[in-house]
């Protein structure tokens, strides 16, 4: 495509309303109303979408979407963080978060190893870390359903994920929570 005509497409795909639906968008509304009844505030709710100016030329790139990580993460003398540990599709940043936790905790080890006198490089220490980003193998264990699920377009499905994105919208500790969370 031409950059006006990418442009175009772009903001297409943010205004369409192509899989919006009457009963999802009233079922939605009147969650928001219930949570503007009951926790009344100043600021409006609506968030009108983007829109996109123009691209400059030749900045359009692409990045396959994936997700999967490595079937081991240490090896004598080795151990994979980040994006060589695991791949997630672009999803809020999370990708980087994992990386950012991995090296993280692989300096803790790093040190506890270090301050008992052991071998850095052991397998037997860096397996410590490996087991520690458990976390991680249980995200791509439950991604295929959880994703499935999310990005279905079932009219059930659709409307609860709307509900559940917008009550967890409405109550402030469990979205600050999920924003640490997410952020670390």
């Amino acid at each position: 495509m031409e950059e006006e005509e990418f442009v175009d497409a772009i903001n297409s795909a943010f205004w369409s309303d192509v899989n919006h639906t009457d009963f999802i968008d009233s079922a939605g509304s009147m969650l928001q109303s219930a949570v503007a009844f009951l926790k009344p505030t100043r600021v409006s709710a609506r968030q009108l979408p983007r829109s996109v100016a123009r691209v400059d030329a030749k900045s359009r790139v692409l990045f396959p979407l994936g997700w999967g990580h490595a079937a081991e993460y240490v090896r004598p003398r080795l151990a994979l963080t980040g994006d060589a540990a695991h791949r997630v599709h672009p999803l809020a940043g999370q990708g980087v978060n994992m990386g950012f936790g991995d090296i993280s905790s692989l300096l803790h080890h790093l040190r506890t190893a270090a301050f008992n006198g052991k071998d850095l490089g052991s397998v037997s220490h860096l397996t410590s870390y490996e087991q520690t980003d458990s976390v991680t193998a249980l995200l791509f264990w439950l991604h295929r359903p959880t994703e499935k699920a999310l990005f279905h377009q079932a009219t059930l499905l659709v409307l609860l994920r709307t509900w559940g994105l917008q009550a967890t919208n409405a109550v402030s500790p469990l979205k600050e929570q999920i924003m640490a969370f997410a952020s670390k």
